[in-house]
């Protein structure tokens, strides 16, 4: 204890003894107090810009999924309280909920939220579970619940919640979600492993949904990649930490998108800067995911993203600190997530393909720079 306090005292290093030293930014990253979304799922339903009654009733329910985690005698006394908590908003500002909807998705919301609250996978539904003291049913109960909070306040939020800087109206742009299907193909005359009772074979599908709530121009340039078809055909190299494209230099490749990052508790993106992750910053499209999608680095500067070279994260937290961070977190213009074909992203070899790459969702909020 006398040397950790000397250590803090002290504005340098004690001479001989390094090993007790920790830098601010490691610090950090080493902090067991860190929380990341643990999944892309969670990542994005985070990311949602919705009404703050719903973010509130989202909150108190995404506790309940830490307090499940713990091993023996699981504190259902707690989680009843997160429920009735979330009942309560719900009831109590129900006008507000609504309010917030667009006229054309007034009805429909309306029934999301009558679903919320008495359906078969609402709160009330929920809190039975939790009476009954059955952990299996409250994870697929409040998984549910989870569903419907999110697709509510989907609803809520058709557009982007902030305006774009002048100068870059030049870049397309993604004013919402997108859903990209990737199909991938082994060239070696190797195959994908196979799902349970499947056969194997030489192509496999990876799903990613796109977020332009948070990166509007780094989504809207990938997005539009798509649309032209400019991954089909590209290599993929893999590394211990990420599957990557290569950097398209012989392809009519798209813009050079300003890096792109958007700050917790912000309301819109930074531009051509990184987090400080040392002073606590950390993003709402976090990198520290299973299956982020990011975009690579410039090879002129920094300070911008590749117009074309993208990859696929293979976070593993034996490779970050105890509070689960990445160390290249708040380094990347991060937008999107594999939520489906996650297990197929470690078996990809360098040299395999992508046969395609289709936008199955969201061309419709795809704004190009012509337009308006």
């Amino acid at each position: 204890m006398i040397l950790i306090f000397i250590q803090i005292s002290a504005p340098v290093p004690l001479s001989g003894w390094d090993f007790w030293y920790v830098s601010p930014a490691k610090a950090v990253l080493y902090s067991p107090d860190t929380k990341v979304p643990r999944t892309g799922e969670l990542a994005l339903r985070k990311a949602i810009p919705a009404n703050i009654n719903m973010k509130s009733i989202q909150t108190s329910l995404e506790d309940i999924s830490y307090l499940l985690r713990i091993p023996q005698r699981k504190p259902y006394g707690t989680m009843e309280g997160n429920v009735k908590k979330a009942l309560k908003i719900a009831k109590d500002e129900k006008d507000s909920i609504l309010a917030s909807l667009p006229e054309d998705l007034k009805e429909k919301g309306s029934t999301l939220y009558a679903s919320l609250i008495d359906g078969k996978g609402g709160l009330q539904a929920l809190l039975q579970c939790i009476k009954d003291q059955d952990p299996d049913r409250v994870s697929v109960g409040l998984a549910s619940s989870l569903d419907a909070v999110a697709e509510l306040e989907l609803l809520q939020a058709p557009g982007l919640s902030f305006l774009l800087p002048q100068q870059y109206l030049k870049y397309p742009r993604l004013t919402g979600r997108g859903t990209v299907e990737f199909t991938i193909e082994k060239v070696d005359g190797s195959t994908f492993s196979p799902e349970a009772g499947g056969e194997p074979k030489k192509n496999a599908k990876i799903q990613v949904v796109i977020d332009g709530f948070s990166a509007p121009l780094t989504a809207g340039n990938f997005v539009k990649l798509v649309v032209d078809g400019a991954y089909n055909g590209a290599k993929l190299s893999f590394t211990d930490q990420a599957v990557l494209t290569d950097n398209g230099l012989d392809k009519n490749s798209g813009y050079s998108v300003p890096l792109e990052i958007m700050p917790s508790g912000q309301f819109e993106p930074l531009y051509r800067t990184t987090l400080s992750v040392q002073d606590g910053e950390l993003p709402v499209l976090p990198l520290s995911v299973y299956g982020a999608v990011a975009m690579a680095h410039s090879e002129v500067s920094e300070d911008f993203s590749a117009p074309y070279q993208f990859f696929f994260y293979l976070y593993d937290k034996r490779n970050a600190g105890l509070g689960g961070l990445s160390f290249d977190e708040g380094q990347f213009s991060v937008f999107g997530y594999t939520t489906a074909g996650r297990e197929i992203l470690s078996q990809i070899k360098s040299g395999d393909i992508i046969q395609s790459a289709e936008l199955v969702e969201g061309q419709d909020r795809l704004i190009l720079p012509n337009e308006n």
